[in-house]
C-alpha cells in the first residue's frame, strides 16, 4: 500500500502517480482516464478499449457510411 497526499495545481488539487505505477497500467499523459467513486473509495482507471469486434464493427459502419452511394450502384 502505498500513502500519498494531494498536491496543489492551480485551484485544484492533485495527485502524484509514481512512475512505475504509470508504466505497469500503460497510462501516458495521453491516455483517457475514468474516474469514479463507489462512495468510500475513489478509483481512477484508464479507459477500456473496445474489444476487437467492437471496433472492426465501428469500423465498417463508417465505410459503409462513407460510400453508400458507390455500395448502392454497384449492388444494381
Amino acid at each position: 500500500m502505498m500513502v500519498k497526499k494531494l498536491s496543489a495545481v492551480g485551484n485544484s488539487l492533485g495527485l502524484i502517480i509514481d512512475r512505475p505505477i504509470l508504466e505497469l497500467l500503460d497510462i501516458t499523459k495521453d491516455t483517457p482516464l475514468e474516474v469514479k467513486t463507489d462512495g468510500e473509495a475513489l478509483i481512477i482507471r484508464p479507459v477500456k478499449k473496445a474489444p476487437l469486434m467492437d471496433r472492426a464493427l465501428a469500423s465498417a459502419d463508417r465505410l459503409m457510411d462513407a460510400h453508400e452511394e458507390t455500395y448502392r450502384k454497384l449492388a444494381k
